[in-house]
């Protein structure tokens, strides 16, 4: 099919279309791996998870030394799952009819600059979706609900808890909760915020809790599992366990990435995989919790598990918490039918992308292409801050 190129064709047409960029707040904030870069398509890299130490013990002189200490040590995996091109062709007939109004050239820049946007958001959409999947616990009081101050504070004690490192750590918020913390008086008053005045005098947001402040149009609302009156078995509860039995009691089942809640445990904790035979909890059927756990023992008892509303999945999180490899698309050595090829930095995001010039019969055909993968390596270096 054509392009519909009417309203561009009279003479004395003139128009430059500003193209539109949504917010990007977790391209930057992500890890960078050139390792990862140079992953191929659906190819496992593998990064080293040692063990916590629990085998510490009193020095007791003897003339022998004490036994070996194995340790079993884990791993985390990185794939580039994606490789993407967004296409954009072009007749003859068809440049010819523009050139005599705002130019070929005009159009086809925008036309790139319009596929690499559609590119950045679901990039930035999958750095989204990949981290609050993989979040340690959350934290706020009602979904549906701007997080306050004190919605940033406890993320920051979560983080604190989990041993997370105190430097490099980042918030990538939606603009609700962007709105929310510009209205907060003591953050844009310079004399009460103790900064540069960047948030009154340039409307960025700052740092706030340690945490450097993002937004982004790609933080996740996604639905909520539909569990109800579900119940732990009888089994104790300890400190740091994950795998959490569920007895034959309520409807419906959850996912990865829903947030749960037990009865005499205010911590809010992340799904991170489930075990269910059937479309109800039954016996046998599991919930595994994100890393490190549990963070209250509690004694034999059935305990109530209730699951969170539908809510915005604002993240804070250290810089190594998620990782982002991007690379230009593979190409065989013996090259294919593209006549020209040139790699486009894009300014906002430093994501660097492939335009390849496909020529066809009377027509020529564009792909703006990018290969990416998104993994996250250190849940525990996550919090979800509940909007």
């Amino acid at each position: 099919m054509p392009n519909t190129l009417t309203n561009l064709i009279p003479d004395f047409y003139a128009a430059l279309d500003v193209v539109s960029r949504e917010l990007t707040g977790f391209i930057p904030a992500v890890q960078r791996d050139p390792r990862a870069d140079r992953c191929a398509l659906n190819a496992t890299m593998r990064s080293i998870v040692a063990p916590a130490n629990a085998a510490a013990g009193n020095i007791t002189p003897a003339m022998s030394i004490p036994s070996a200490a194995d340790q079993s040590i884990g791993n985390r995996s990185f794939t580039i799952q994606k490789s993407r091109f967004a296409p954009f062709s072009w007749t003859g007939e068809e440049q010819g009819s523009v050139n005599a109004g705002p130019g070929y050239l005009t159009i086809k820049q925008d036309q790139i600059a319009q596929a690499i946007r559609s590119l950045v958001n679901e990039v930035e959409a999958d750095c989204a979706t990949y981290g609050y999947l993989g979040a340690s616990r959350a934290f706020g009081a009602t979904a549906g609900t701007a997080p306050v101050l004190a919605d940033f504070a406890q993320a920051k004690k979560i983080l604190d808890d989990n041993g997370a490192p105190m430097s490099d750590r980042h918030v990538v918020m939606d603009t609700t909760a962007g709105v929310a913390l510009r209205g907060t008086s003591n953050l844009f008053k310079v004399n009460e915020a103790g900064d540069n005045g960047s948030l009154i005098r340039q409307g960025v947001l700052g740092n706030l809790y340690g945490f450097d402040l993002r937004e982004s149009a790609q933080v996740q609302t996604p639905t909520a599992g539909a569990m109800a009156s579900a119940t732990s078995t009888n089994a104790a509860f300890t400190v740091g366990q994950t795998v959490i039995p569920l007895a034959t009691a309520g409807t419906g089942v959850v996912a990865a990435g829903d947030i749960i809640t037990f009865a005499n445990d205010t911590n809010k904790y992340v799904v991170a995989s489930v075990s269910f035979a059937g479309a109800n909890p039954a016996s046998g059927d599991s919930i595994t919790l994100a890393a490190p756990g549990l963070r209250k023992a509690q004694s034999a008892a059935t305990r109530a598990i209730t699951v969170l509303a539908a809510s915005t999945r604002n993240l804070a999180f250290t810089r190594n918490a998620i990782l982002l490899g991007t690379r230009l698309p593979a190409l065989p050595a013996e090259g294919d039918m593209a006549t020209d090829r040139e790699t486009i930095v894009d300014d906002r995001t430093g994501l660097a992308f492939e335009v390849a010039c496909y020529p066809g019969f009377r027509m020529v055909t564009y792909h703006v292409s990018l290969a990416w993968g998104v993994a996250v390596m250190k849940p525990e270096h996550i919090a979800t801050i509940i909007g």
